[in-house]
């Protein structure tokens, strides 16, 4: 999602401030809701875990992120120790990394938003949320679908001209009762499918129902995927500007 609705999800993911109509909903009208019920009305709190799986390996991080509206977020990596005290922020369009092993903080460019974020099959665009799902992409209703017990609206989304999006088209699986984005396939600007990610362990987070594990699987490469647990969340409670800045990097814990 992106991701998610990720997480962060990052990866990381306002109400409607129209309501839905249940009989022929607008495709944006789904994603607009979609995307606001995993960032909060104001603002989101999150704690969570990352496993990335190897054939012959596996390692986990550990993390807190931090999100205001679509502008603003912060991912602070808490273990393991070789990592611990990793920053990453996002402010409107551009993402800066601190990393206190060298004390250096690097501005990424845009060209490094489809680079692996923390050597997982997540980007860093799907952590960090660089693009928007709501207002970068166009969105078409494919109508519904059944994936496993869930009655779902089949939805595409296509980069509008000069959006600063990684994706040539993503195809995406919304769960009609709580919006919940169950799975979502993204393809690159050749229409070749790169990643697939899945959603599991439904229940309730800081108070909304949604998904506690999201995963993301290559397509073309058997044994390998990243799967993140949401541990903690916590919606619209306040959060300055001021957090979100190149000096707090430094500071918070």
């Amino acid at each position: 999602m992106k991701i998610l609705i990720v997480l962060v999800t990052a990866f990381t993911v306002v109400f409607l401030s129209a309501p839905v109509r249940a009989q022929n909903p607008d495709a944006t009208s789904i994603i607009r809701k979609v995307d606001e019920k995993m960032r909060g009305t104001v603002s989101s709190y999150g704690e969570m875990s990352m496993t990335i799986v190897r054939p012959s390996w596996s390692r986990e991080v550990a993390m807190k992120a931090w999100t205001k509206g679509n502008e603003l977020s912060l991912i602070l990596i808490t273990t393991p120790a070789r990592d611990k005290g990793t920053v990453f922020l996002k402010r409107h369009q551009e993402m800066w990394n601190w990393r206190p092993t060298i004390d250096r903080t690097i501005k990424m460019p845009p060209s490094m938003m489809m680079q692996s974020w923390m050597g997982s099959d997540f980007t860093n665009d799907d952590l960090v949320r660089e693009s928007s799902i709501v207002n970068d992409y166009t969105h078409k209703l494919l109508g519904s679908a059944r994936l496993d017990e869930y009655d779902c609206w089949k939805i595409e989304m296509t980069p509008k001209p000069e959006a600063p999006v990684v994706w040539g088209r993503i195809v995406t699986w919304i769960e009609k009762k709580d919006y919940l984005q169950l799975r979502a396939e993204f393809y690159d600007e050749e229409g070749e499918l790169i990643n697939i990610m899945t959603a599991a362990d439904i229940r309730k987070l800081g108070g909304k129902v949604l998904p506690a594990e999201l995963t993301m699987t290559p397509a073309d490469k058997p044994g390998h995927k990243t799967v993140i647990h949401y541990r903690d969340l916590v919606f619209d409670k306040p959060i300055e500007d001021r957090f979100f800045s190149e000096q707090n990097m430094r500071r918070v814990q």
